[in-house]
Order: C-alpha cells, then sequence, then structure tokens
C-alpha cells in the first residue's frame, strides 16, 4: 500500500578529475558517437564551449553544500524531503560531469541512489511522497542508469535491487496511475482521478529520460500524456493548471514544461510546441516570485531545446543573478530542493545528463 504525504515538489574554467571508470567512459563515449550522425550544428550546442567561472564557481558552492547536508542515509532532509528531493540532488552531482564511481562525489550518488531505492514501495514501484517526487526520482534513476557502476552502488551490502529493477516499478507504477486517471495524465498521488500539467510533466519527462536509457517503456501511456498536454495547451501558448479546458493564463512554468516535453518527445513540428516555444521566448526578461526555482530549472531546458540563442541570452542573465543569490555557505534558499534545482537551471552549461542531447 503507498502512503499519501501532503507535501509536494512547487508548482576561466577549475579543472575536473578525470574519469576513471568503464561505465562513466561507456556513456560518454556512447554520447560522441551518437553526434557523428547528427547533421551540421554549433558544436558547442551539443558539447558546450567553456564553462564560465561564474556558473564554475556556484555550482562548486552549491555541490559542496549538498554534500555537507546529505545524511548518512543518503536523504537530505527539510521541509519538503521525500524521493524527489534526493533524485533533484543526486541529478545535480551527476550534471557536473564528475565520474559517478571514482570522482570526489561518487560516495553522495551511490548514497543518494540507495536512499532512493530503499524508499521505493517493492509492490506498487511507488517512489514517495507524491507523483512529483516520483517523477523525479524516476528521472534521476534514469540518469543514473549505465552511468554509476551497480557493483560498487551498494559498497559490499547486499543489494535491494538494481537500479533498472527499481526503475522499471517506477515505470509501471506511472502506467498504472495513469489507466486510473480519467484525462491521462497525473496529480498529487498514484490514485488520484484528476490530472494537472505540472505534475504531468514531470512524471513525463521522468518516462521519456527512461525510455532514452533504453529501458521499456509503452508508447500508449507517453502518447496518452502527450495527447493530455496537447489538449491543455491554447493557440498562445499558455497552458491550462488541471483538468482539459479553462484555467488558461499567464503561466511560464506550464508553457516552459509543455515545450519541453514536446521537444523530447521528438514533437517540435507541432504547432503546440511552436505556440509554447514562442511564448516563452518573447518573455525572457520574466521572472518568478514564487516557485523560482522550479521556474528556471524548465525554462533552462525549454529554451535549450528550442531556442539555443534564447538559451545562451538567458543563462548568462540567470547565471549573473544566481551568482549574486547564492549564499556565503553556497546554498539557496538554505534548502537542498532550492540549491539542488538553481545547479540544475545551470547544468546545461555541462551537458552531461543524457536527458540534455538536443
Amino acid at each position: 500500500m503507498t502512503k499519501s504525504c501532503p507535501s509536494a515538489i512547487p508548482d576561466g574554467n577549475a579543472q575536473r578529475s578525470l574519469p576513471r571508470s568503464s561505465a562513466f567512459l561507456i556513456l560518454v563515449s556512447s554520447f560522441l558517437l551518437s553526434t557523428l550522425h547528427s547533421s551540421a550544428q554549433d558544436p558547442s550546442l551539443r558539447f558546450g564551449g567553456a564553462i564560465p567561472q561564474e556558473v564554475e564557481t556556484v555550482y562548486e558552492r552549491g555541490l559542496a553544500w549538498l554534500a555537507s547536508k546529505q545524511s548518512d542515509a543518503g536523504n537530505w532532509q527539510g521541509g519538503n524531503d521525500g524521493a524527489g528531493i534526493d533524485g533533484i540532488c543526486l541529478m545535480a552531482f551527476l550534471a557536473s560531469g564528475e565520474d559517478p564511481n571514482f570522482g570526489r562525489y561518487a560516495p553522495n550518488i551511490r548514497r543518494a541512489l540507495r536512499a532512493i531505492i530503499r524508499s521505493q514501495d517493492a509492490d506498487s514501484g511507488y517512489l514517495p511522497s507524491s507523483m512529483y517526487h516520483h517523477g523525479f526520482a524516476m528521472l534521476s534513476l534514469s540518469e543514473a542508469y549505465g552511468a554509476v557502476d551497480e557493483s560498487l552502488l551498494w559498497e559490499g551490502g547486499k543489494p535491494l535491487r538494481t537500479i533498472g529493477q527499481a526503475l522499471d516499478l517506477a515505470i509501471r507504477c506511472a502506467g498504472t496511475a495513469q489507466k486510473a486517471n480519467r484525462w491521462g495524465g497525473w496529480r498529487y498521488m498514484p490514485s488520484s482521478t484528476d490530472a494537472d500539467t505540472s505534475v504531468t510533466g514531470a512524471v513525463l519527462m521522468g518516462l521519456l529520460a527512461a525510455r532514452n536509457a533504453g529501458m521499456e517503456v509503452s508508447d500508449e501511456v507517453i502518447n496518452t500524456a502527450l495527447e493530455y498536454m496537447k489538449r491543455s495547451t491554447g493557440k498562445d501558448g499558455s497552458v491550462v493548471y488541471s483538468g482539459g479546458f479553462g484555467g488558461f493564463g499567464e503561466s511560464m512554468n506550464r508553457s516552459a514544461i509543455a515545450t519541453l516535453v514536446a521537444a523530447v518527445s521528438k514533437n517540435k513540428d507541432s504547432e503546440e510546441f511552436k505556440a509554447t516555444l514562442k511564448h516563452i521566448t518573447e518573455r525572457l526578461e520574466h521572472s518568478e516570485g514564487s516557485y523560482k526555482e522550479y521556474f528556471r530549472y524548465y525554462m533552462a531546458q525549454a529554451l535549450f531545446q528550442g531556442d539555443y540563442a534564447s538559451w545562451q541570452k538567458w543563462n548568462a542573465a540567470t547565471a549573473r543573478v544566481l551568482a549574486e543569490s547564492q549564499a556565503p555557505d553556497g546554498s539557496f534558499g538554505n534548502g537542498a530542493y532550492e540549491t539542488g534545482m538553481s545547479l540544475l537551471a545551470l547544468a546545461l552549461n555541462y551537458r552531461f545528463l543524457p536527458i540534455y542531447e538536443r
């Protein structure tokens, strides 16, 4: 039985340690080889250029803070703790390019993975404490799958399950929850019968990342969720929050989410993608008072996937804002969620996570 929880995630370069693990080398090599078959384009788009010192400094200080706040059990505790927060922090480490098996933060990565896997309901596959958390945790497992050496993960202890097994359970949980949902999306709990575009976007990104990692994901599940997002998108690029009609209004968060899922699912030719991309690129100066970390996280990825020139402009401005707002101890908002999401808003400068491939 799954347990409900009311809290949810809201609506010059420093030289790096050389990777030494075969899993990491295979991951990077596969990514490089895949680009040889792509059409000619600006190399910096795929591989990135020199990391701005401002970004490097913010990221290093943020990772150090996250490492210092991780519990021995591998999770991060606070007002919104759960598998999704652990997944967000895990992705911040993975995205930095440090070797996930032998690098400085390899122990933190392994502890976070063990915490996520241990938190999973063995029967339902649910990753608590909401479907927001489930989506972000599933995304992080997908990004770790194939990169983290399973023989090192449990550090001599008895393995509970492999990353692939945990991911397969999570995929099945998402599919089961969707079948019970009349809208074809997801809301806060696996048993929810209503849906919203924010939670649906989080779960859908987890499923798309899992498919990208080579896991078996039902096309029907993905296409049904994409259809829900399509129905929820207006001609002007605004995106409804809940249900399948009405409730349109200004929300850069929702428009960015819709842009991202359309791009990653290879639907850039759709009218909905064009509308939401236009909506966000015309508002690059927009800032969020509430859920600003959430906004930056999705805006960074949506712009990168949709309009590289706009991302470059937005990224430079965001890096300045984050450099100015980072606390002396390296945190943002003195929380793991806020810090992890802020770092992930800059992670596209590194281009290491497979989901960032354009």
